[in-house]
């Protein structure tokens, strides 16, 4: 996927819906994690972004 994501805007923005793959490359690329990161962060602690954004940066 090298879909152009610069005027991507998700529908919801304060939950990450991982089911859509181009919102998995938008949040792939905001939290700077591969989609295997992301998906783990959210089984975690569920989906709400700053839940997600705070899970990856615990593991840094």
């Amino acid at each position: 996927m090298s879909e152009d994501l610069s005027h991507f805007k998700p529908l919801d923005p304060g939950r990450i819906h991982i089911d859509d793959p181009v919102e998995a490359q938008y949040w792939c690329m905001q939290l700077r994690c591969n989609e295997a990161t992301l998906r783990d962060a959210i089984s975690k602690v569920g989906d709400h972004v700053t839940a997600v954004r705070d899970q990856l940066a615990s593991r840094e």
